[in-house]
């Protein structure tokens, strides 16, 4: 059993920034494909971006160029710094983790290939 707990989210304004946070329990053989989703009440839950067990990542068209996927090994932590945020952006945003080997890892995974999910941090951003 892996536990997730995103920490990070809150109100900007658009144009500024926020860096979420997602503590794990343990760095296992089940957070090998990490990744960041979002959802609103009007939207399916979308994926954002993955990082693999390489730390290679792979992003949304949307937010290309703009977040930041990453994590810290030593303190089990991922992270998503995200930059130049405008009002599409608002979502919760919610950390999960699967086994999913690292040629696979992409934020178009279905759900069901991660197995674990954080109970997800709101981010509200005003134009």
């Amino acid at each position: 059993q892996v536990q997730l707990v995103e920490s990070g989210g809150g109100s900007v304004q658009a144009g500024g920034s926020l860096r979420l946070s997602c503590l794990a329990s343990a760095w296992t053989s089940n957070t090998r494909c990490m990744g960041w989703f979002r959802q609103t009440p009007e939207k399916e839950r979308e994926g954002v971006a993955t990082i693999n067990s390489f730390d290679e990542t792979t992003y949304a068209d949307s937010v290309k160029g703009r977040f930041t996927i990453s994590r810290d090994h030593e303190k089990n932590t991922l992270y998503l710094q995200m930059n130049s945020l405008n009002a599409d952006d608002t979502a919760m945003y919610y950390c999960a983790a699967g086994a999913t080997p690292w040629t696979n890892c992409a934020p178009t995974l279905p759900q069901t290939a991660f197995d674990y999910w954080g109970q997800g941090t709101q981010v509200t951003v005003s134009s």
